[in-house]
């Protein structure tokens, strides 16, 4: 969003310096104007309007699918940074080694190593350093097949913020692909809160009614949204945040977020096997 121009030039040298070099790499100037001068070889695109973490997205699948030669795409947020020179290589070898692997999500840690608890995708998040098979993903960093993505389509760009990877890793699951957490894949990321952005607690409330709208077996929908609105009031000391939160919930039962593909029961197996079943 042009707010943040020496850590974005940090990480686009830390990408400079993988051992194994990137086939492509766009910048997605979501609604900056003018993106910063960038490095030879960097494909800028500049957007007239922020059309959020989604539509940004979707924006340079698009422009790297034109090249016709990218298999795997790699979302970098632009104020992370990659402290090892070797993740490119590793995330291929897993590819490589798998074509079921749909999507690949990094490790976050702030600059003393710590990982969030929030930041581990698994119920259990004691140990940001067990990985394994996994139901959503680390939006900050992370790799997704290209042949994944033909299959079942980008983000969900009405999302806009907030939910956009448990949408997607859903419907991959559902198509029969593979989501992993590999904690060996670091991505450094100051520490934040996600509250701090203003439209936080409407958007989460509304994008979780439409994830289960959208993907959910019908008799899941209300249990999963009860679950959640149960936790919410639990968790939440800011009474305007709840607030927000009710408005948002409610926009999500009026409208609709993109087209309805309930997920097979059999997935919804998969998903419980695999630790997370989709109630929470």
């Amino acid at each position: 969003m042009g707010t943040r121009p020496a850590e974005l030039g940090a990480l686009l040298d830390a990408v400079a310096r993988q051992d194994e070099r990137a086939a492509r790499i766009v910048v997605v100037g979501n609604g900056t104007g003018t993106l910063p001068e960038l490095p030879e070889g960097v494909t800028g695109v500049e957007l007239p309007e922020n059309r959020g973490v989604s539509g940004g997205r979707n924006v340079a699948i698009e422009t790297l699918r034109a090249f016709g030669d990218v298999d795997v795409v790699v979302d970098l947020d632009d104020d992370g940074l990659l402290v090892d020179t070797d993740v490119f290589r590793r995330l291929a070898d897993l590819y490589d080694g798998d074509p079921a692997l749909g999507v690949v999500s990094f490790r976050i840690a702030d600059e003393t190593g710590e990982t969030q608890r929030r930041h581990v995708p698994r119920l259990g998040a004691k140990d940001p350093m067990r990985g394994g098979e996994v139901t959503t993903f680390l939006g900050g960093g992370h790799g997704l097949s290209m042949a994944m993505l033909d299959e079942i389509g980008g983000w969900p760009e009405d999302f806009f913020f907030t939910h956009e990877e448990t949408d997607l890793a859903w419907r991959a699951l559902d198509a029969g692909w593979k989501v992993i957490y590999e904690p060996a894949l670091l991505l450094q990321h100051p520490r934040t809160s996600p509250a701090r952005h203003a439209v936080y607690y409407r958007m989460t409330a509304r994008n979780r009614v439409w994830l289960a709208k959208r993907n959910l077996p019908a008799p899941l929908v209300p249990v999963y949204l009860g679950v959640w609105t149960l936790l919410t009031l639990a968790r939440t000391r800011s009474l305007p945040g709840l607030g927000s939160w009710f408005a948002g919930f409610a926009e999500g039962v009026r409208r609709s977020g993109g087209p309805r593909r309930p997920m097979r029961w059999s997935t919804v197996g998969r998903m419980t096997r695999l630790g997370r079943p989709p109630v929470i």
